[in-house]
């Protein structure tokens, strides 16, 4: 995945042919109980976005047969696009970071429903982490004057957030204005999605990046990155991803979606999903999440 700037991810890619993608409106017709004739599903894309649709198939095989309706599963190009699409009225649900959940409930009446209780950490909180290679001659974050760092996606919140809040709070000063300069590092890049940011490490582009750190250690277990050559210098926990449903969605609708999550108990759908079982959220969950990036320059005016 090549790098990009990184304003150029953050604005809302309000585009006919991104929204158009989701889906032909289907959604909106609604049975007696309220419910979608097509529940219309959106994905943030924290790997490469036609990896993450295909990952998610047995997810909304999952989700039919539970809610009895088709489920048509949508991931934008970047994060913002899942955005863009739930602010078009496109998405009854969607699956976002807490980043993405601070920059849509500006723009969309949304309620979350649930996270998952993650498989690392054994609470609702995931990690997030700085990671260097090995061979880098980094030991802290201290060590990182004059090094080159690839941060996720600009919308990500342990790709890009997280990592910009450990950075800061050791001292880096990092602009809330032009995300690219994190001085004293040295260049600062933006490469979409967390399995990009971690290749552009391994393959010497960068000497550090920011990734959530179920990513990596997945990543390292099937051979993608070769995690011997690759350390973790800090982590930080990350209040988990938010599933949320649009507030015009039915109130039975959303209970029985809750529903679905809780009883979730196939092992490999769990892990698919990355969980071990959901729990309810609420958006209070998330106020830090936002606190912090408008500090940072995170939340952009739309």
């Amino acid at each position: 995945m090549p790098i990009q700037p990184a304003r150029a991810i953050l604005a809302i890619l309000a585009t006919a042919v991104l929204v158009a993608g989701c889906g032909d409106g289907d959604g909106a017709t609604t049975d007696a109980s309220g419910k979608p004739a097509v529940l219309r599903v959106g994905l943030i894309p924290n790997i490469a976005p036609e990896k993450q649709k295909a990952k998610y198939g047995p997810f909304g095989e999952y989700l039919e047969r539970r809610l009895g309706t088709d489920v048509q599963l949508f991931v934008a190009s970047n994060y913002s696009g899942v955005v863009a699409a739930l602010v078009a009225g496109n998405l009854d649900v969607a699956y976002l970071g807490g980043l993405t959940y601070a920059q849509a409930r500006e723009q969309a009446d949304l309620v979350p429903l649930v996270t998952e209780i993650d498989q690392e950490t054994g609470t609702e909180k995931y990690l997030s982490a700085i990671v260097t290679r090995k061979d880098a001659g980094v030991d802290s974050i201290k060590d990182l004057a004059g090094k080159d760092f690839a941060f996720g996606d600009p919308g990500s919140t342990s790709g890009s957030l997280y990592p910009r809040i450990m950075l800061t709070r050791a001292g880096v000063t990092c602009s809330s204005t032009t995300l690219e300069r994190c001085p004293p590092l040295g260049k600062v890049v933006f490469t979409g999605g967390h399995d990009a940011a971690l290749a552009a490490l391994a393959s010497g582009q960068v000497d550090a990046a920011g990734v959530e750190n179920r990513i990596f250690t997945r990543l390292a277990k099937d051979g993608t990155i070769d995690a011997s050559k690759l350390k973790t210098i800090q982590t930080t926990e990350v209040q988990g991803y938010p599933w949320v449903a649009v507030a015009s969605l039915h109130s039975k609708v959303r209970a029985d979606l809750t529903a679905a999550f809780e009883a979730i108990s196939d092992p490999a759908l769990l892990d698919l999903l990355r969980a071990k079982s959901y729990t309810a959220v609420t958006a209070s969950d998330y106020d830090e999440v936002e606190t912090e990036a408008r500090r940072l320059g995170l939340l952009a005016e739309q």
